[in-house]
């Protein structure tokens, strides 16, 4: 019997269906051991040596492994391919003393793939091992040593990380300039023209004097005023008319970075549940390797994407060769693929996925691979000239004349179709509308935006992109507004100012995309990892050492007129995890706490003692109450926002009872738990 070992059950299962009865295959689910999580794991003075220790959930795990590996001919490790996979790989050799193990690789779970790995094993690569321990190392080195400096200088819970805090800082500055945008006005005219047989469209001002004029070139009012003024009377001629054919090409294959971008454009996907749901596809056999910044397509996968093409689609959609696409990512392995279907003659519509998700992602990936290898969209494309007097109006129109890829692959195109127009043509003016406009500022960062400037900067790499994203939210530095796009929080926006200010490094976009390079010289067996944790923590630690002498905690109080109910001391704003909060001066021996109302929140007085008002607090587990300011001498307290009253500075009352009306999961609800009363929010 040969004991072959992936990460995951269902990878077991899939590769279990090609293997006969020789192989015995079990799941390691995931990596076995770790550095430990409540100690820092790393001996600096002992050349970076790591302390590793087995997870919890790998106790059970490692036995079965054990008692199977002994009973084993042969030991193959077929974890995946990236960095990672190499790392679990490596850590099983170590944890159950394999002697030798063979180690194969795999871009998909097909029966082909895995014959053909089981030919070609090979040992472990310990250059892509090292490659991952220097990066946990690193992590570890600015997550243990970081972390506990933003405790004692600013709020106990904090957190640092060394490729987080950058994506945090591309977030707050967005916010930023956002912040120091003022719009800039700007006008548009648009002319309502006429054929004379009635035919109607549309036509923008572009030139004066044959200056341009579009854009943001018109300013005023008066300035759109003037133009108006001139055009009183002027004939409208048609001057120029042109006639273009436009090639319309698809688009490359699928890798991590445009497959997590696709998704949240499309369904909204998160990156996070993207890179869950190509893992489950992964591992049923349907998909090759999702974590992949390559654009290479097999010649076997090229082959069955021409058949496909010819005999379900149509001659005419083939484009007689095989389209190959190179891409722009120096460390991009060209031995890797692209993310595509294992096999393109399994349809969305004959997969039997019952997660509707799974399928939306399945079916994008499809159309995608298959799209990318067929003929271009033909559009054709009109655009003329109408000159009035010295001013020069376009039109412009597009029409579809073959679908092409798009048959496959839907876009939203707009087409607008102009009359039949000819050159020296006079038109009728039915109306001039010029419009307002104002410039905008950039807009904030969306998960698909975030992911694709991470990428532009070479800041961590795609299989890293949903964590990143995942953990900036956790560690409640961003969070998403109505429309998903990230906003800082208050705390995140303390936290980077500080980094930025006295950790300059940890938060530069060009020297994290130098030790991404560097981990990869790590990959490529370039440079020792050692020697590039050392290169870091030298100046990284002294900087550290000298800060926690020059920076105090006092520097982040801020004095208030406020008094405290308790003692009657000022109460000063402070710092939590959560953002800022009043806490007394007299602290410790004054323990009381007040979270602060934010600029758009209504000050509602407390009907109770009619003297405090009620103010946002967090309990010790971090949920928002609401109770009164006059605390301890008035005790009121909710469960809820309360919803202020019409024209009153006081919370609006049940109708059925008469105790306060809060707000709880966008419902207006009675605050007393024995009354019914329930209206829809108005939010």
């Amino acid at each position: 019997m040969n004991l072959i070992i992936v990460e995951s059950p269902t990878k077991a299962r899939t590769i279990s269906k090609f293997l006969g009865k020789e192989y015995k295959i079990l799941p390691s689910f995931g990596h076995i051991r770790d550095l430990p999580e409540k100690e820092f794991g790393v001996e600096i003075e002992n050349n970076f040596r790591v302390k590793y220790v087995i997870l919890p959930k790998a106790k059970k795990t490692i036995p079965i492994l054990k008692k199977a590996s002994q009973e084993a001919q042969k030991i193959i490790l077929a974890t995946d391919e990236d960095r990672e996979g190499e790392s679990i790989a490596w850590h099983l050799q170590e944890v159950l003393s394999f002697e030798n193990p063979l180690r194969i690789v795999f871009h998909e779970i097909t029966k082909p793939a895995i014959e053909q790995a089981l030919q070609s094993p090979r040992p472990i690569d310990m250059n892509l091992v090292n490659a991952q321990q220097a990066r946990r190392v690193l992590d570890r080195l600015v997550g243990y040593k970081l972390s506990p400096f933003l405790w004692e200088k600013i709020a106990k819970g904090l957190s640092a990380g060394r490729v987080q805090s950058v994506a945090v800082r591309l977030i707050v500055e967005r916010e930023r300039e956002i912040e120091k945008f003022k719009p800039k006005e700007y006008w548009s005219l648009t002319a309502l023209l006429s054929t004379q047989k009635g035919e109607h469209f549309s036509a923008l001002l572009i030139k004066k004097n044959g200056k341009d004029v579009s854009s943001t070139k018109i300013e005023t009012k008066k300035e759109v005023d003037e133009i108006l003024k001139d055009l009183e009377g002027a004939q409208y001629i048609i001057k120029k008319i042109e006639k273009t054919k436009i090639e319309k090409r698809p688009f490359p294959p699928f890798t991590t970075s445009t497959l997590q971008q696709t998704a949240w454009q499309k369904f909204k996907f998160p990156a996070k549940l993207t890179m869950n749901l190509a893992q489950t596809l992964y591992e049923k056999g349907y998909i090759t390797y999702h974590r992949t910044d390559s654009l290479n397509l097999s010649p076997l996968s090229l082959s069955a994407a021409k058949n496909f093409i010819l005999e379900k689609i149509g001659e005419e959609y083939w484009p007689g060769k095989f389209v190959k696409y190179k891409t722009k990512s120096s460390t991009s392995q060209e031995a890797h693929e692209a993310i595509r279907p294992t096999f393109v003659q399994k349809t969305p519509d004959s997969l039997r996925l019952n997660n509707q998700n799974l399928l939306k992602l399945y079916t994008l990936i499809w159309q995608r691979f298959l799209a990318s290898q067929m003929t271009p969209a033909l559009f054709d494309s009109t655009s003329v000239e109408i000159m009035a007097k010295k001013y020069t109006f376009k039109a412009e129109g597009q029409s579809l004349k073959f679908d092409g890829f798009l048959k496959i692959y839907p876009l939203k195109l707009e087409e607008k179709i102009l009359p039949t127009l000819q050159e020296n043509e006079e038109l009728i003016l039915l109306k001039l509308t010029p419009h307002q406009h104002f410039t905008q500022p950039p807009p904030r960062y969306t998960e698909a935006s975030l992911v694709k400037v991470l990428e532009k900067y070479g800041i961590g790499r795609p299989s890293t992109y949903a964590s990143i994203i995942s953990t900036i939210q956790e560690r409640n530095y961003v969070v998403k507004n109505k429309e998903k796009k990230f906003i800082p929080t208050e705390m995140g926006k303390i936290v980077n100012d500080l980094l930025v200010a006295h950790f300059p490094q940890i938060v530069d976009i060009g020297f994290t995309a130098q030790m991404e390079k560097k981990l990869d010289k790590i990959a490529q067996g370039e440079i020792g990892w050692q020697e590039v944790c050392y290169e870091f923590w030298v100046p990284f630690s002294q900087n550290l050492e000298e800060k926690y002498r020059q920076i105090k905690k006092s520097d982040f109080l801020q004095n208030t007129n406020k008094k405290c109910p308790y003692c009657k001391s000022y109460l000063v704003e402070r710092f939590s995890k959560f953002g800022k909060f009043y806490a007394c001066s007299n602290f410790p021996e004054c323990r009381y706490t007040e979270t602060l109302m934010h600029n758009n929140q209504e000050e509602i007085i407390c009907p109770k003692c009619q003297k405090g008002r009620i103010v946002a607090k967090r309990s010790k587990k971090g949920k928002i109450f609401y109770a009164c300011s006059n605390f301890p001498e008035c005790n009121l307290a909710l469960w809820g926002k309360p919803i202020p009253e019409k024209d009153t500075a006081f919370p609006s009352l049940c109708p059925k009872c008469g105790a306060i009306l809060i707000e709880k999961n966008r419902k207006i609800i009675c605050s007393n738990e024995r009354c019914n009363y329930k209206s829809k929010s108005n939010n």
